[in-house]
Parts: structure tokens; C-alpha cells; sequence
């Protein structure tokens, strides 16, 4: 009890020390740490600030807690004013793999900009997880998120899903054709819209070889996909409806069909799929967002709904996959979009299988 008291007394004499009150700003104290445990009175710097507890506390970040008192721009300025202003120095912490961080946390990247962590994380690459990290200026304001029109899924990560994808499947092209389907991956909260691009993507993987082949290799089936029974027939041809795209949209009835809801004549120009890319995306959202196929809902409203990435297994392939059709292949597709929710940062759900 008595070391108790002493160390009450000797932090309550610290307080009672002012802080540098000149135009140049303050020496930054220790780092503050998440894990150490702070009582009233004793320092901490973090994001530039000098920061001073007011009572106990453990893992609660300074500026985002009301337990922290601001005392004031510690550290370089930089000849800019410290933290204030968008061109000033930004004199954060190196970002380290694998090292824990919890929310709040503003890290230096080694691309030389800031990031800050939005949620808890063991230490996930910043320009990876957009998740766990957002874009930081020297202001405190985020940047705009690095994927295009809202995408959660940035060029970069993207990139990384798919590294030796046919260059036909650009990342511009499935930015272009999102407006198309403007409630796909952005239906609901951030996790729920990074796992619906996650569950498209592995689905459009599997389909695609890792987003490789833009039309169906097995020239056998082509003659196969013509339903003459239908009252347009096929226009352009016997064997013109092969699978093309991400999807392998085929059938007569499936280019009608997209074609009608897109605004675009594929009936009598179904190559349109594999010599636009942006066509080719929309394809996919046309059926993604549109079609319940062999199942009993959209792929997208499996993943909004939360019926799980099993059901969207379903909705594409049924019972030739599903219900013990093919394991394999239902596999490759969860290991697909496992891996792809990973980058995202963000957990599988429930119900991967079919």
C-alpha cells in the first residue's frame, strides 16, 4: 500500500510540470503502447501528441477516448505546424508486419504515406487489408479508399487475387461495368459488401481458371447450346452461344436475355462478350445480381441475405456441383473465395458448401 501512494504522489507531482508552451512544439514523451496500463497523470505520445491520462487505462487509444487528454504537438513539425495541414510532416511509427495494432493506430507504409488502422489487426499489410486500414493524411482525414466507384476491392488487391490473369479482365473493365448493378457490393455493411465481391470473384475464378480463359475450351459443346425451340432462334448461328466471359455466359436464351437487360444486342452479336471487356463483366453482374439460375435466389441476394457463398455455388451450377454432384469443385470455389476474403480482411461466414 505504501509504494501505491508513493507512486499516486509522484504522478500527481509530474502533472504539475508544464509542457513546453513556445511556438516549437514539445518533445514527445514514450510512445504510447497498447498493452501498458496507464493511471492518472502519466504521458504518452501518439500521432504527433503528446497525450496525458486522467485516470486508469489499457488498450484505449489516444484521441478516440475520453480518458486521454490532448496536451499538445509534440515531436518535428516539419515547418508546417505539426499534424495540422495535408503537406506537413507526417512523423508516425513504421508500420511492422505481424506486429498487433488496434484501432486508431496511424502507422507510416513504406510506399511513405500514412494509413490508419480501422479496426484491430495482427499486423496485416496496409495497402492490402482496406478492412483493417484506411488512408490517412497529416490533417486526421482519410483519404478516398483505393478501389474505384466504391469497389471494396482495390486494383491492387485485385491484381494480387488474380496474378496471371488475361489481360482481357481489366480491372477498368469490371470498374466500368458496375454502374450497371449499383446494389452489387454495395448492399449492406462494409464486411457484407467486401464478401459479396469476394463470393463473385471465386465464383468468376473458378469459372475463368483464375480469370485465364475468356471463352469455353471444349469446342465440342459449342453446337449444344442452341435452343431452337426458342421463337428468335439463333441468329448467329448453330454453335455461336458457347460459354464467353467470366460467368461463361451461354445458351441462346442467357444472351437474349442479358442482351435485353443490358441494352445490348447479343443475340446477333454474342462475340461482343469476349472482344469487350466491359461487356464481358456486365455479363457476369447481369446474372450475378439477376439470375437464381438452378437455385432458389441470386448469387447476390445469397450473400446480402446472408444465406451464405454456398448458396451462390447453387445458384450457378445446382445439383452437378451441389448435394454431393462434384466436392471438388465446390472445394475449389471455397478455397477461392477463403483466400479472396482474406486479402479483404474480412471473415468467410457461414455455409461455405452446398
Amino acid at each position: 500500500m505504501a509504494f501505491l501512494t508513493a507512486l499516486i504522489v509522484a504522478v500527481g507531482l509530474a502533472v504539475l510540470v508544464p509542457l513546453a508552451s513556445t511556438a516549437s512544439a514539445a518533445q514527445c514523451t514514450t510512445a504510447w503502447n497498447s498493452s501498458t496500463v496507464y493511471t492518472g497523470g502519466l504521458s504518452a505520445s501518439y500521432n504527433g501528441h503528446n497525450w496525458s491520462a486522467k485516470w486508469w487505462t489499457q488498450n484505449e487509444t489516444p484521441g478516440t477516448a475520453a480518458v486521454w487528454a490532448d496536451q499538445g504537438v509534440c515531436g518535428s513539425t516539419g515547418g508546417s505546424g505539426g499534424t495540422t495541414g495535408g503537406t506537413g510532416s507526417c512523423d508516425y511509427p513504421a508500420w511492422v508486419a505481424g506486429r498487433a495494432y488496434v484501432t486508431g493506430d496511424v502507422v507510416k507504409y513504406t510506399d511513405g504515406n500514412a494509413y490508419r488502422a480501422e479496426h484491430d489487426n495482427p499486423g496485416y499489410d496496409p495497402v492490402i487489408s482496406t478492412w483493417y486500414w484506411e488512408p490517412y493524411t497529416c490533417g486526421g482525414t482519410p483519404t478516398t479508399p483505393p478501389g474505384q466507384g466504391g469497389f471494396p476491392v482495390s486494383e491492387s488487391q485485385f491484381n494480387q487475387m488474380f496474378p496471371s490473369r488475361n489481360s482481357f479482365y481489366s480491372y477498368s473493365g469490371l470498374t466500368a461495368a458496375l454502374s450497371a448493378y449499383p446494389g452489387f457490393a454495395n448492399t449492406g455493411s462494409d464486411t457484407v459488401k467486401r464478401q459479396e465481391a469476394a463470393a463473385f470473384l471465386a465464383n468468376v475464378n473458378h469459372e475463368t481458371g483464375g480469370l485465364v480463359y475468356i471463352v469455353e475450351q471444349n469446342t465440342a459443346n459449342y453446337p449444344h447450346y442452341c435452343d431452337a425451340s426458342q421463337s428468335y432462334g439463333c441468329p448467329a448461328g448453330q454453335a455461336a452461344y458457347y460459354g464467353r466471359g467470366p460467368i461463361q455466359l451461354s445458351w441462346n436464351f442467357n444472351y437474349k436475355a442479358a442482351g435485353d437487360a443490358l441494352g445490348i444486342d447479343l443475340l446477333h452479336n454474342p462475340n461482343l462478350v469476349q472482344n469487350d471487356s466491359s461487356v464481358a463483366w456486365k455479363t457476369g453482374l447481369w446474372y450475378w445480381n439477376t439470375q437464381s439460375g438452378p437455385g432458389t435466389m441470386t448469387p447476390h441476394n445469397a450473400m446480402v441475405n446472408g444465406a451464405g457463398f454456398g448458396e451462390t455455388i447453387r445458384s450457378i451450377n445446382g445439383s452437378i456441383e451441389c448435394n454431393g454432384g462434384n466436392p471438388a469443385q465446390v472445394q475449389s470455389r471455397i478455397d477461392a473465395y477463403q483466400r479472396f476474403v482474406q486479402i479483404l480482411g474480412v471473415p468467410a461466414g457461414n455455409n461455405l458448401g452446398c
